[in-house]
């Protein structure tokens, strides 16, 4: 079957859902020697980096299915999965909802005692751990057994494995959790349809360029990789999933399996802003796309500044030097991205803006009380979407608090302009009233200070507000060979324009490793605020 009519065939499934695209897939007839997933370490023997075919990755989907099945996994059992490599998390998650069981898929680099507390909350069934995340856990009170190893599991006999359960539209499918930025992570959860909603649209437009052979540089757990993976499959593209998304680690993987598209978080696009770009061969690269929080200019501006596309000219199709970056803004309760910008070298509209809905989600900006704002004024971003998460695991509290009349509210704050276009300023727990009606936004000054500063290659700005005052400090990230002794406040300063600049404590070097991350690489400015709010002025 053509990839055309498949992806047609696909979207019409009225069965088809986040937990069953492998299945579906094959009993649409598809060669089962055809590309199924291509992990980075070995699987069951099979060499690492040598793809799976569809039909070798469903048997080894039916040996865990069975081992499980065996140690009495049954339908929405809840079963936490933490290891480090890709093939560990996604053939679990396969495996796992083909039982019609619950996984929960945990970051690999969670502190032990934050991981113990999830599983807790999680009041689950059972444990699957590699070995070293096991050792983690030992002497942990976690409720549930560990039940084995990701890898142990494929020692069953696929020839055992019960029929797939068949899901309701309803049914849960996948927890996954939230970068933890303020301690134990939120647990997001997703149902069988609203995981597979934006892959249904998505399957009904034309597969875009840099879509057919992707580099998958997405947290393994993480929403993000699930729906990557169903994508690979329902489009029949090869992909090759990555446990490690440190910056020279994707940048010898483009070089060593050149895809086409590269798919990742802002965090590794600014990693890879780090290095010189054009010491690597990265010709094949047609696509970058971004998820989760939008990025920041002079990042986007390096990438597509290298590899290359196929443009349409008199002549024919053609390639030419250059890439296309596409920016958004999601996060894993909106089980996908809302918004989508394109970036190439001659476009020239950042601002933090992250373009317009996907014609899936209905968007809204509101205020305090849950009404809409007039164009160009900032408020809450609100959004109604089939993609939309379910809820909380265990934690209705926190669900409803995130609902306001019909809408989920992100945490985001952000406004449209008159073309319908909506630039995202900050998240709402990091911006700072300063009185006066005037508001100071952390991730709109980060993007100011990198266009300004090109010596800069990130920056985290921290605004605290105490003591009857409100107080900046900026911390950069120095390219290689810039001067940590040179004073740049002026130069921040004015960057940040006349009132945040009036605000100006200090600008002060720092290394990657001076700041608290979560566990996908975030900044936890909530620590960084803790830390310097009680400091006095340098």
């Amino acid at each position: 079957m053509r990839n055309r009519r498949l992806r047609g065939v696909l979207a019409a499934d009225k069965r088809i859902g986040a937990g069953n695209v492998l299945a579906r897939v094959l009993a649409h007839g598809v060669d089962p020697d055809g590309p199924g997933l291509t992990f980075d370490t070995a699987v069951d023997g099979h060499p690492a980096e040598r793809p799976l075919t569809l039909a070798r990755l469903d048997e080894r989907v039916a040996a865990r299915v069975a081992w499980l099945h065996e140690r009495g996994i049954k339908p929405r059992d809840p079963v936490a999965v933490w290891a480090t490599a890709a093939a560990d998390m996604v053939l679990s998650f396969l495996a796992l909802t083909r039982l019609g069981a619950i996984p929960a898929l945990m970051n690999g680099r969670l502190r032990p005692e934050i991981a113990a507390e999830y599983v807790r909350r999680l009041r689950g069934v059972g444990v699957l751990a590699d070995d070293a995340h096991a050792a983690l856990l030992a002497g942990h009170d976690l409720g549930v057994p560990v039940l084995g190893t990701p890898a142990e599991a494929g020692t069953g006999d696929p020839a055992a494995a019960p029929e797939h359960y068949r899901h309701h539209a309803d049914d849960p499918v996948v927890i996954t959790h939230t970068s933890g930025t303020t301690g134990v992570p939120k647990a997001v959860l997703h149902s069988h349809a609203s995981l597979f909603a934006a892959t249904r649209h998505l399957l009904t437009m034309p597969q875009a360029q840099g879509t057919r052979r992707i580099l998958n540089a997405l947290p393994a757990p993480h929403t993000a990789t699930v729906l990557m993976v169903n994508q690979a499959l329902g489009n029949r593209a090869e992909m090759l999933l990555l446990s490690d998304q440190g910056g020279e680690r994707v940048l010898e993987a483009i070089q060593r399996w050149r895809p086409d598209g590269v798919f990742g978080f802002s965090v590794t696009w600014a990693e890879l802003a780090r290095f010189d770009l054009a010491a690597y061969d990265l010709d094949s690269v047609s696509l970058w796309f971004n998820t989760g929080d939008c990025s920041h200019e002079p990042h986007v501006r390096r990438l597509v500044a290298v590899g290359s596309r196929d443009v349409v000219t008199r002549e024919g199709v053609t390639r030419v030097p250059g890439s296309v970056f596409i920016d958004g803004l999601g996060s894993s309760e909106m089980g996908h991205s809302m918004f989508h910008i394109t970036h190439r070298v001659d476009t020239d509209r950042y601002g933090r803006c992250v373009g317009r809905p996907y014609q899936f989600a209905k968007v809204a900006v509101l205020d305090a009380g849950g009404d809409p704002v007039p164009t160009g004024q900032v408020g809450w971003l609100g959004i109604d979407s089939p993609s939309l998460f379910r809820g909380y695991w265990n934690d209705s509290v926190t669900t409803y608090r995130s609902r306001q009349r019909g809408w989920y509210l992100t945490g985001d704050l952000v406004y449209a302009d008159e073309e319908g276009r909506y630039h995202h300023l900050d998240r709402a727990v990091d911006a700072v009233d300063a009185g006066d009606g005037r508001w100071f936004y952390t991730a709109l000054s980060e993007e100011r200070v990198l266009a300004a500063c090109p010596d800069v290659t990130d920056c985290t700005v921290v605004i605290t507000s105490g003591a009857d005052r409100v107080v900046t400090d900026v911390l950069l990230e120095l390219a290689a060979g810039a001067d940590p002794a040179e004073d740049r406040t002026d130069q921040v300063r004015a960057a940040l324009g006349p009132d945040v600049g009036a605000t100006l404590r200090r600008v002060v070097p720092v290394r990657p490793a001076d700041l608290p991350v979560t566990v996908t690489g975030k900044v936890r400015k909530v620590v960084l605020r803790e830390r310097y709010l009680t400091e006095s002025p340098s």
